[in-house]
């Protein structure tokens, strides 16, 4: 069996009980080092094989994945914000079981070390998860200037390298900085 489980924000406790209970019963986990905290390995139990995904491609992620899961083994695939859905469409078309854990989402732990609330009697109470166009494109009708336009909370994902551009696109948009 395979288990993407959402690894949290960053902090090696923000992590779900589930999930934590999955990595510690893990065979082998496949995790990205580039973006997961390295923490959750601690977790593990001894003899766990752990491989770090960051300098693999999807087929030799899938090559270590599938072979384990057909022998009985407990995968566990720590992830954030990730692209999972390549990997959860060759697992379909490959027939092998897998169920996903989700995890603490970083705009959630964002609110709370703000001390913030995303939605407020008479100021907002619709919130938008986007990102800017980049590497990945997103559908026009999903542009942020199209998403400023509603005046609503709007939480934005991998766009801290673009804010020049990520401004004059809320601005555009509609938003009114104070």
């Amino acid at each position: 069996m395979i288990q993407f489980v959402g690894a949290g924000p960053g902090a090696e406790d923000l992590i779900t009980v589930r999930g934590a209970k999955l990595l510690e019963q893990a065979d082998i986990v496949v995790y990205a080092g580039s973006l997961v905290n390295p923490a959750h390995l601690a977790r593990t139990k001894q003899g766990c094989q752990i491989y770090d995904s960051a300098s693999m491609t999807l087929e030799q992620v899938m090559d270590v994945m599938i072979p384990a899961a057909q022998a009985g083994k407990l995968v566990v695939r720590p992830s954030i914000y990730g692209a999972i859905r390549e990997q959860m469409d060759v697992l379909d078309e490959q027939g092998i079981a897998y169920d996903v854990c989700p995890g603490v989402s970083s705009f959630c732990g964002a609110a709370a070390a703000l001390h913030a609330e995303y939605t407020l009697p008479d100021v907002s109470q619709t919130v938008i998860l986007s990102r800017m166009a980049g590497r990945t494109p997103v559908p026009e009708r999903e542009s942020i200037r199209k998403l400023a336009s509603h005046g609503s909370t709007m939480v934005l994902f991998l766009s801290s390298g673009m804010l020049g551009k990520l401004a004059e696109e809320l601005i555009a948009g509609g938003y009114a900085p104070e």
